[in-house]
């Protein structure tokens, strides 16, 4: 299953080469969650390093922000995870609504989003994007959103992790990697392993694939007090939990901002190649 090919996108470059393409208004059914995402995104030599609407997790889209409980609403797809039910299938998913772009550049864009259930909007988005050329082999994906409570009232964004299930406090930026004949490695700056970093606080964790790395950084401090969220075994992925050990109170006006910048490199790096790219990454 696919986007339509109706879907509007727009490309976005570096170092003068094609290494992602946005849809920005998806034609999706509601049990995904319509959102925007970035897929295919590409290293530099081209190799792709998203996957979208994998079998899986059909609800995986490439490279964006999705989170599974705003105020009782799904903004992530599929299922819903229910305190003493577990997974279950409810008419309560969100939808992410283009509004428009503050500026669009062949590098990057600003993009204005907002957040409804229904008629009403709970959470309006600022989402600012930008590719930055770091080596002849590898590029940097700069994605900060500002998330504000549009509504008259406190609300709060949840997990899976708030709502009973342990070690599912996923919702945040989320990139979902493509599968391959072997499982990726993960690994930080002192640990290695999926067991060993997940849900660890780190400043950058780096994922590997046959030919391809991508080094994750939070480039603001309030990021990297976010705990990792990283599958290797049941499937590629990694994200940020906004809400892991409780949910996060957004109240009336106020606004919420994440900052991630993910290192895309060609080939397999070593964790000091890794950890200079990150630093290079976050400051560039």
């Amino acid at each position: 299953m696919t986007a339509t090919d109706h879907t509007p996108t727009l490309a976005l470059r570096c170092a003068g080469r094609p290494v992602a393409r946005y849809a920005y208004r998806p034609g999706l059914p509601a049990r995904l969650a319509p959102r925007p995402y970035l897929h295919p995104v590409t290293t530099l030599r081209g190799t792709p390093v998203t996957a979208l609407m994998p079998a899986d997790h059909p609800h995986h889209l490439g490279v964006g922000v999705a989170v599974p409980d705003v105020a009782g609403h799904n903004f992530w797809g599929g299922r819903t995870y229910v305190r003493d039910r577990g997974p279950t299938a409810l008419d309560n998913h969100g939808v992410q609504r283009h509004v428009g772009f503050n500026l669009c550049d062949p590098d990057g864009f600003v993009q204005e989003l907002s957040w409804r259930a229904g008629e009403h909007e709970l959470l309006r988005e600022r989402r600012t994007v930008a590719a930055t050329e770091l080596t002849d082999t590898a590029w940097a994906l700069d994605f900060t959103f500002s998330l504000t409570n549009t509504t008259p009232g406190p609300l709060s964004l949840g997990s899976p992790a708030t709502n009973g299930r342990p070690g599912a406090a996923y919702g945040g930026f989320f990139w979902r990697a493509p599968e391959e004949a072997e499982e990726p490695e993960v690994y930080t700056a002192d640990a290695e392993g999926e067991a060993a970093v997940h849900e660890s606080r780190t400043d950058w964790l780096a994922l590997g694939g046959a030919e391809w790395t991508l080094v994750f950084a939070g480039a603001t401090e309030a990021t990297r007090r976010d705990p990792w969220f990283v599958r290797t075994a049941d499937y590629p992925g990694v994200g940020s939990s906004l809400a892991y050990g409780e949910r996060l109170p957004i109240a009336p006006g106020d606004t919420v901002v994440r900052r991630i910048v993910t290192v895309v490199a060609d080939g397999r790096l070593p964790r000091a190649e890794a950890a200079a790219l990150a630093r290079k990454a976050v400051t560039a």
